[in-house]
């Protein structure tokens, strides 16, 4: 074996059909896995033009090489989909166990096709794989649905992903959550799934997972597991306070957005950090398959027990809303993952909302740091329930549709995360660049801007922040295709994931050759995106980052400047002045 079952299992829902097919022998050097087999599938099978609710838009469950293989944090797949909130391609990652118990389940990827007449969901066993009846799990919660379906087949080990209400009720930014507290979160692919009527995938396998090269591949996980067991990091960061590490680190750099992004220091941040979180409510560190980090926290809360919340999530429903009560953080972390809702568009479009309360463009009255209301609010939009039904549509639409688009903090209609680009010139060009739309794992450029990982840039400077970018755009772009987890990347670079690659699949790639699998996606996925009608001046970020300079701390009086930074990313890409790959490049990069 070479780290891949070589099948690929396509579910016609509308017709009930279930056929494996052999994974494309081409494909792998091309894309090796992952986002990027996903990406070219749903390139090869979906007009860019489709509706994303239509039953033409395709789904596609797809893990790497390195899913479930010996490398260490192996754990991650992604679902690859055209989101019904950006109406970009998008691709949502997630970890635990899922991905590697779906590898040894037989199958590298699933594609879903069309819709089923009746709720359903698929099982996964040994090479088998059987549509099976959802009805009674309608309108269950996310932890519900994995305990129902485990029942049902008689299989407590099942790996359950799955939606909740939200995904039921096609709430725009719907997650799919898998064994109940990992999300493939952002861009609503919870929303195509339910729209497919597909409400579960459990899987269960036993198989093995062999590299190529065994005595290589050993060789290259112990030395790597070293790096990462070493790096401050890695080793010591993210395993002793989990992501929330980042929460007085980022405010203390005066770019942790507050109140939707109209500062970026929020004076409670003590209390909802990673420290804090440790000494308060985490009982234990918790890691995914074959992790070292450790970074998951396990928590309670008021007799409330669950997982997190990570540092997106704290922050969405901590200083964007002027929230200081962990126990709220907690529990609207807890709900978002029952109910399956993306924690960082529904917390900022919540904030979006408060603000356009305070100024009087909508009647409700929503106040900042009113917990109960934001608990009762998350319910409703997963319910589609009064205001809820139009916070659903994501915090552009609900904006736009009372004539103040301006308030919405997100880019091609998805909410930004956590970190203020006035402060960070390259983690602007990142937001502004993206390919799903608003986004900090698609290129963490706070790495080198915030903590100096691989080596500390000046965050205000935009020289050699176009390179940078690209590069960590192409990075990321080849980890999601691998099946590895982006924390890897404090820790090791290009050639160390080139040697994993090279020694499980047998394909011999170098670190060149790599990055070039990652800029083959990344421009797969701008390609899609053009031929559905996105252009340049989609490339850029809400007004208010770019008019409105921060108001203390290092970035006073700073804002993103778009020029010339963006000509700078197009050049080095290889596209014209308009952002469009040129006919060079696609034919250097082997896309059609």
């Amino acid at each position: 074996m070479d780290g891949y079952t070589g099948t690929i299992l396509y579910v016609d829902l509308s017709r009930g059909s279930i056929n494996p097919k052999p994974f494309p022998e081409g494909y792998k050097r091309l894309y090796i896995g992952g986002r990027g087999l996903g990406v070219r599938l749903l390139s090869d099978l979906v007009d860019p033009g489709t509706d994303p609710d239509s039953d033409a838009n395709v789904l596609v469950f797809a893990t790497g090489p390195l899913t479930g293989s010996i490398m260490p944090l192996g754990s991650r797949y992604d679902v690859i989909t055209k989101s019904p909130l950006t109406g970009t391609v998008t691709s949502a990652n997630s970890g635990g166990f899922f991905g590697p118990t779906m590898k040894r389940a037989g199958f590298d990827a699933v594609v879903f096709l069309g819709r089923a007449a009746d709720p359903v969901y698929l099982s996964l066993k040994e090479d088998t794989a059987e549509l099976r009846d959802a009805a009674p799990l309608k309108g269950m919660t996310t932890t519900g649905t994995t305990g129902a379906i485990q029942e049902d087949l008689g299989d407590p080990k099942a790996r359950v992903s799955c939606i909740g209400p939200a995904g039921e009720n096609r709430c725009r930014f719907a997650s799919i959550m898998n064994e109940g507290t990992r999300a493939a979160g952002r861009g609503g692919v919870g929303a195509v799934m339910g729209g497919k009527n597909l409400k579960a995938v459990a899987v269960s396998g036993e198989g093995t997972i062999e590299p190529a090269d065994i005595a290589a591949a050993r060789e290259a996980r112990d030395e790597i597991r070293k790096k990462i067991e070493e790096n401050p990091i890695t080793g010591k960061g993210l395993h002793n306070y989990g992501t929330s590490v980042l929460v007085n680190i980022i405010n203390e750099s005066h770019i942790l957005p507050t109140r939707n992004y109209q500062s970026a220091y929020f004076p409670q941040a003590e209390a909802l950090s990673g420290e804090t979180q440790k000494e308060k409510i985490v009982k234990r560190g918790k890691g995914c398959f074959g992790c070292l980090v450790a970074c998951g926290r396990e928590t309670e809360e008021a007799g409330e027990k669950g997982e997190g919340p990570e540092y997106e999530t704290t922050w969405a429903f901590g200083p964007d809303l002027g929230i200081s009560d962990l126990s709220v953080v907690t529990s609207a972390n807890h709900l978002c993952n029952e109910l399956g809702l993306d924690t960082i568009s529904t917390g900022a479009t919540i904030a979006c909302a408060m603000e356009m309360s305070e100024k009087g463009y909508i009647k409700e009255q929503i106040k900042w740091g009113d917990g109960p209301a934001v608990l009762d609010l998350v319910r409703k939009i997963a319910t589609r329930d009064g205001i809820g039904d139009e916070l659903a549509e994501g915090s552009f639409r609900f904006a736009s549709k009372y004539g103040h688009p301006e308030l919405s903090m997100s880019v091609k209609k998805q909410e930004l995360p956590a970190y203020d680009p006035r402060g960070l010139q390259g983690h602007g060009l990142e937001y502004a660049t993206s390919v799903r739309g608003g986004d900090h794992v698609y290129g963490y450029m706070i790495a080198p801007e915030v903590l100096g990982s691989p080596q500390k840039l000046d965050p205000f400077t935009d020289e050699g922040k176009a390179a940078w970018t690209k590069t960590f755009q192409d990075l990321t772009a080849a980890i999601d295709a691998s099946g590895l987890c982006l924390f890897t990347s404090f820790a090791i670079g290009a050639p160390e994931y080139a040697r994993m690659v090279s020694a499980v699949t047998g394909m011999n790639l170098d670190a060149g050759e790599l990055l070039k699998i990652g800029e083959r996606i990344w421009n797969l996925q701008r390609m899609f995106n053009i031929r559905a009608g996105f252009s340049d001046s989609d490339d850029t970020l809400p007004v208010r980052l770019l008019t409105e300079p921060l108001h203390e701390g290092a970035p006073k009086d700073r804002v993103w400047v778009r020029e010339p930074l963006l000509s700078q990313y197009y050049q080095l890409r290889g596209w014209d002045e308009k952002g469009v790959p040129t006919p060079e490049k696609l034919q250097e990069l082997g896309i059609a």
